[in-house]
């Protein structure tokens, strides 16, 4: 197995792990350098890929597990790119495939195995009112127009990238439930958990956690009034039981744009804020993405 030369870059601090490397003609297979933030992999996560090629790239594109990576140029032959692993990802080794083009029209290739580990998350028994695991008919006509509407929503996402440095927290308090955690009511398994919660009381003022433009402001069964924010590339947040909305669909916000008012609309047992985070049609973890140190796009790190 090759070497790999480690290239520093600004915008990640991690560890290079064991590669296999395939190249074009002439392009030395030891000449790539592939840093991965956070150093584990683990399923339900977001990873921050920093990528140095052999030479100056007009593009730079790639797959890992059926996702298609949107690459950005940070500085000189430095480019990065924000992905993830679905919860239901079994632990093991995956290939991640890079490529791309020279001012040339040369295509360079390059393939790497990641490990993915598995998380521990928890489980939760709860006792709840019928009403929440045994909608009416009524109720279930409304779960299917909205699903319709969030399948709508969430194929009509931006492929250029909005996001601009780290994510920053909606608010300011601490977390009740995690990521993650198995829900089981009245003793039979109902769903997993696949967001943040934040233990706020009503009429708490939420903000964007990065830049992006609104996509779904509006009421749903399950989630409430619900704010949806399109961050680009796939990735999106959500905003969920808000009493109040601050935002309408088509504006654009920044990071610390007010969206909402916490509160407990939807299937909601009381007063929190629900985030999430989806990127390309997978649920990740929001507090892992919120510990992310990420490019900022107005720095020279980032610029092109």
């Amino acid at each position: 197995m090759p070497l790999i030369r480690m290239v520093p870059l600004s915008i990640v601090l991690a560890v290079c792990l064991a590669v296999s490397a395939m190249a074009a003609p002439g392009v030395p297979q030891n000449s790539w350098s592939v840093r991965i933030t956070p150093q584990r992999v683990v399923n339900g996560a977001p990873v921050l890929l920093a990528v140095a090629a052999p030479a100056t790239l007009n593009s730079l594109s790639g797959t890992w597990m059926g996702h298609e990576l949107v690459f950005d140029h940070a500085s000189g032959n430095n480019w990065f790119a924000l992905a993830g692993v679905s919860l239901e990802t079994k632990p093991g080794k995956y290939p991640l495939k890079l490529e791309g083009i020279t001012a040339s029209g040369e295509k360079v290739l390059f393939e790497r195995t990641l490990l993915v580990t598995a998380a521990k998350y928890p489980t939760v028994k709860l006792t709840v009112s019928k009403e929440f695991t045994a909608p009416s008919p009524e109720q279930q006509e409304k779960i299917k127009a909205d699903q319709e509407l969030k399948h709508d929503i969430f194929s009509r996402v931006s492929p250029e990238r909005e996001w601009s440095g780290s994510f920053s927290a909606p608010v300011n308090a601490e977390t009740s439930d995690p990521f993650g955690t198995r829900r089981i009511f009245n003793g039979v398994t109902k769903s997993v958990h696949q967001g943040l919660d934040y233990r706020v009381g009503p009429n708490t003022p939420v903000s964007a956690v990065n830049r992006g433009t609104v996509i779904l402001a509006r009421p749903l069964y399950f989630e409430g009034n619900c704010v949806v924010i399109d961050h680009g590339q796939g990735l999106l947040s959500l905003y969920m039981h808000l009493a109040e909305l601050k935002v309408k669909e088509g504006q654009q916000v920044e990071r610390g744009t007010p969206v909402g008012l916490s509160g407990a609309t939807g299937r909601a047992t009381g007063p929190h804020l629900h985030l999430a985070v989806r990127w390309q049609g997978v649920y990740l973890n929001p507090a892992a993405l919120l510990k992310l140190p990420l490019p900022d796009a107005n720095s020279k790190a980032a610029r092109k």
